[in-house]
């Protein structure tokens, strides 16, 4: 009984040590039981071959859950990580619908190895494409960070592991939920600010040739004027190469005050056809629809369990020939056969088309077919089509005809891109890859003796891929071969086989001993067939036999393996003291067989604070865990380019290519020198933590200190390439990467009617190279990356820009004269011998925040993921920033404020055509900024009330709106800094913006 309770409360408070706060409406008779703070500390952890408690796990993980997983609108899973847990970040650098994005847990390990995260899928080692997997189908996806959590995989987990579990049946009746989700795909990430007025454009523009007249022609103001107007149409010398204007006989474009003429049009026609300028950027992007429906149906008993779940997405893309469609369909069950006998599966079927067309994913930044580039930088004055004398667009066989600039589509020849027109490539061009995948995964479980298990698990992933492309034969560069058809057959498999034992056993109720025992074996092969042809009998079919020309073909087979046994001890006292050691001897298959086997090893140990007899009088706190760990792993990943992450599979034995004809084979040539010595790249990591919840759990959260050493480092060790080749594969030097991680969640509300919480995580990294080659003498200077001994890897060498000079407005650089002292030069040539290394080019902090709430049926979520004190070295914005000379080429809006004798005070070059060293030189000028906000998700949904639902036999109905990847806020529109670390381009496909509506029933 309570008694003087205020006539004023409202609210009554229901604590107790051990046991979760309860808040409830103050009445004469109320009955709250109290659930225990055990409840919490009993959460499941997937970790390595098995799964632990939250309570006794002594290991860094995070757990990303369902429900946050299904509020991300993403074809590929990895994209739904961004910003939502503490020490990883995802770098999106291609936006094609199904890519996946670049995921980094606690920095990069790595200069020439590879550093992306194992996946695992339901325990097994998983190698194929994450776009198959279907998002509604996880459970939840657990990122293992730290030694003690990834150990037990070995060399494949040493940059960090991400466990996804799928969905399985759950005791019970049948449910069966259907998700149903229509939206629209537009661009998330904007243009840089450029010219969109042709008459702006063609001033600025004329003001760059009209200065090239007076300070390098040595014309006066009349001279100049006219060199300006005769030159403006050429191509080339910064002319566009086109004529737009129709002016009046014996009138020219410009005027001596820099303007066009009042009496000019624009629009002309030669007679044949008629030229004005298009939007290139609205014709290029389009919104296009996404949609999605999800059906599943699950249940259980204490014997079986039954999940089943059938998927169909249509992501499409944001350019035509662009998207991702997919069907998928899983079925996951098992079955208790006896006491002592468990058996079960996991088999999915995916059919996926993706319609991906070429050199839209930056490694082609000036490519003529790269959609992005020329409609980001082509500047206003351009036709996309091609017009008759009338101004009418021509068409063929229905279709538009476009403009390449090349002479040929029409009478002009444009000096910008020409023989470029992305928009009729992806219109009359075809590429697609078609996919078939299955993913199988099938165990028994077998427990002859109390607190024994032993299970057999196997593991099956088969990607048949099928990639064709066509070049049309009607126009662009495939025309003048009569059309082009490649086609390509690739096949993936993969094959993993476990065996594991696991004996727990327990003494006087407070001693827990978990013993874990095992060997796991992968096997993996790649196989790729091609062929292809030119001059097409049907202009319309890619197939190869449809091609009388250059018919070639080809095909390689990849062969890895991995074997690997392993054990693990833990051991807990009264819940509150914890251990855990592990052990694994890994082998792999891309070493020489005397160098084949590697020894891995962690050690973890936990102590619960809270459990502690001089803790129970604190009452604000509710737990408190203090943990640490140390360990080590190998790397075998050497990769043949690091840009683009092709593997090497056989780095240790020389490689040749082969030649020869008529039955006889000539000398192969060497293409790739191996080095029977290389071995284990190795991983040596510590992390020490705090986890707590505090004020009746109203506040959750961990700190984390961690360290990662890499020894040994794999790495293509550059040679003169007049050896008969450019570099070998090496174990040298050693990188660390070292931080901390803060990770918080504080419920504001929460009683009957409104639960709202607040999230915000944050890590700190650092990177430093210990060491490098001792040729090397402490540095190596790759192109414009310089890698150096006591700094970190992510660091430019760059020529330094010194400004502009005041008196006649050319570009400055910094260098030295012949004592060594520091000049500054116009000579851009003369500043390339004196480059200087950046600062560290990473972020200070990188995180994610967002909120959660719901209230009398409604619920609102919002997720942010931002990064801060960093710098990228931004080249779209260079590109863009052209003196002129690349006529045809846009400009930016800044470069109004180029130095003119009036406006001495700017770090704008003056325009000048023939300036040799003031246009868009690669310089320290170009680094900026790479803070940046992203709004990832905004979701808002209504539940309708249960008594309206059961009414129509409905469980559930949720009504939805959700916005996914909304909007970015950088330094600079059109900067996306979530490209890479160190660099961003606006070639690349841009991110998608997905706004839908959506429903959701469960019955």
């Amino acid at each position: 009984m309570i008694i003087n309770v205020p006539s004023s409360a409202k609210t009554l408070v229901i604590s107790f040590i051990g046991f979760q706060t309860q808040k409830v409406d103050v009445k004469s008779n109320v009955n709250v039981v109290l659930k225990s703070d055990a409840e919490v500390l009993d959460e499941v952890v997937v970790t390595a071959y098995g799964t632990s408690t939250k309570g006794s796990f002594t290991g860094s993980a995070a757990v990303m859950k369902a429900d946050k997983i299904e509020k991300r609108q993403v074809s590929n899973v990895t994209n739904a990580l961004a910003g939502a847990v503490a020490g990883v970040q995802v770098q999106s650098s291609n936006g094609q619908p199904g890519e996946t994005a670049k995921v980094r847990i606690r920095g990069v390990g790595s200069i020439n190895a590879g550093t992306d995260p194992l996946y695992v899928v339901d325990g097994i080692p998983f190698d194929g494409d994450l776009s198959s997997i279907n998002s509604t189908d996880i459970e939840s996806m657990t990122v293992l960070k730290d030694a003690a959590s990834t150990a037990l995989y070995g060399a494949r987990g040493a940059n960090g592991i991400i466990m996804i579990t799928t969905k399985k049946g759950k005791s019970g009746k049948a449910r069966v939920n259907f998700d149903a989700k229509w939206g629209s795909n537009s661009r998330a990430v904007k243009n840089y600010d450029v010219m969109t007025d042709p008459n702006m454009y063609m001033e600025t523009l004329y003001q760059s040739l009209y200065n090239a007249g007076v300070y390098n022609l040595g014309y006066d103001a009349t001279k100049a004027n006219a060199y300006a107007n005769s030159t403006i149409y050429q191509k080339g010398n910064g002319g566009i190469g086109y004529q737009i204007y129709t002016l009046p006989e014996g009138e020219s474009l410009f005027g001596m005050d820099g303007k066009i003429n009042p009496n000019a049009k624009l629009g002309y026609s030669d007679g044949t056809y008629y030229y004005t300028p298009d939007n290139w950027e609205d014709e290029t992007f389009k919104n296009n629809l996404r949609q999605e429906y999800n059906l599943s149906i699950s249940g259980g008993n204490d014997r079986a369990s039954l999940y089943f779940s059938f998927g169909y997405l249509d992501d499409q893309g944001i350019i035509d020939g662009s998207g991702f469609k997919r069907y998928s369909g899983r079925l996951n069950g098992d079955y208790k056969v006896n006491d002592w006998l468990k058996v079960g599966g996991n088999f999915s079927y995916i059919n996926t088309t993706s319609r991906y067309p070429g050199d839209q994913d930056g490694n082609a930044t000036a490519s003529s077919g790269n959609a992005f580039f020329i409609a980001n930088n082509i500047a206003p004055v351009y036709p996309m089509y091609v017009r008759d004398a009338s101004g009418n667009i021509m068409t063929n066989q229905g279709r538009k005809v476009y403009d390449y600039g090349d002479g040929v589509s029409t009478n002009m020849n444009r000096s910008f891109m020409s023989i470029a027109n992305p928009a009729g490539d992806l219109i009359y061009n075809k590429t697609e890859y078609l996919m078939d995948i299955v993913n199988a995964n099938w165990f028994a479980e077998l427990t002859p003796l109390k607190g024994l298990t032993i299970t057999a698990r196997f593991g099956m992933n088969v990607d048949n891929t099928r990639y064709n492309n066509l070049g049309n034969a009607y126009m662009g560069q495939s025309a003048s071969y009569g059309g082009t058809a490649w086609q390509e057959q690739m096949r993936t498999f993969g094959f993993d086989q476990q065996y594991v034992a696991n004996y727990q056993m327990a003494f006087n109720d407070v001693n827990h001993l978990d013993f874990t025992a095992g060997y796991d074996g992968y096997n993996y092969e790649y196989t790729d067939v091609y062929a292809s042809g030119q001059n097409l009998y049907n202009p319309e079919s890619y197939y190869v036999s449809n091609a009388i020309d250059q018919l070639r073909g080809g095909g390689k087979r990849d062969t890895y393996a991995t074997r690997g046994v392993f054990g693990r001890v833990n051991y807990s006292y009264n819940d509150t003291y914890f251990a855990n050691v592990s052990y694994r001897r890994d082998a792999s298959s891309r070493f020489a067989p005397e160098n084949r086997w590697g020894d891995f090893w962690s050690a973890s140990a936990a102590w619960m604070i809270s459990q502690e007899s001089f803790m129970e009088d604190i009452e604000w706190v509710d737990m408190l865990k203090l943990k640490a760990s140390f360990g080590q792993q190998g790397n075998d990943d050497i990769l043949l380019d690091p840009v683009l992450g092709t593997k090497n599979y056989y780095p240790y034995l020389d490689q040749f290519s082969m030649t020869g004809s008529n039955g006889i084979f000539a000398d192969g040539a060497l293409k790739y020198k191996g080095n029977a010595d290389l071995t284990w790249e190795t991983s040596t990591s510590y992390n020490i933590g705090v986890e707590f919840a505090l004020f009746h759990n109203k506040l959750n959260g961990s700190i984390e200190y961690f360290g990662r050493r890499s020894d040994d480092m794999l790495y293509n060790k550059p040679v003169a390439g007049s050896v008969g080749y450019t570099s070998i594969p090496m174990n040298v030097g050693s990188m660390t990467n070292s931080g901390v991680e803060l990770d918080f969640t504080y419920n504001i509300i929460n009683n009957k009617n409104v639960n709202w919480d607040v999230n915000l995580n944050a890590t700190f990294v650092k990177n430093k190279i210990n060491e490098l080659h001792p040729d090397l003498q402490g540095k190596m200077i790759d192109g414009s990356r310089i890698y150096e001994e006591g700094y970190s890897m992510y660091r430019m060498y760059l020529v330094d820009y010194a400004g502009v000079d005041k008196e006649t407005g050319e570009a400055l650089y910094w260098a030295k004269d012949e004592n060594g002292q520091a000049i500054t030069t116009t000579d851009y040539s003369l500043a390339s011998d004196y480059k200087v290394a950046t600062d560290d080019l990473m972020p200070t902090v990188y995180g994610g925040f967002g909120t959660s709430l719901s209230a009398y049926g409604f619920d609102f979520s919002a997720q942010f993921s931002y990064q801060l004190g960093g710098q990228i070295f931004d080249s779209g914005y260079m590109y863009m920033m052209h003196n002129g000379s690349d006529g045809g080429q846009n400009f930016h809006m800044d470069i109004l404020n180029a130095w003119t004798p009036e406006n001495t005070n700017t770090d704008v070059p003056r325009l000048n055509s023939q300036d040799k060293w003031g246009g868009a030189k690669s310089s320290t000028r170009w680094l900026t900024s790479s803070n940046y906000l992203s709004i990832n998700n905004i979701t808002l949904g209504y539940t309708l009330p249960k008594s309206w639902t059961q009414k129509m036999q409905i469980e559930k109905l949720r009504l939805y709106f959700v916005a996914d990847n909304v909007a970015v806020i950088s330094a600079r529109k059109g900067l996306d800094p979530r490209q890479s670390y160190t660099s961003a381009t606006g070639s690349l496909y841009a991110p998608i913006r997905t706004i839908s509506g959506g429903i959701n029933l469960t019955f």
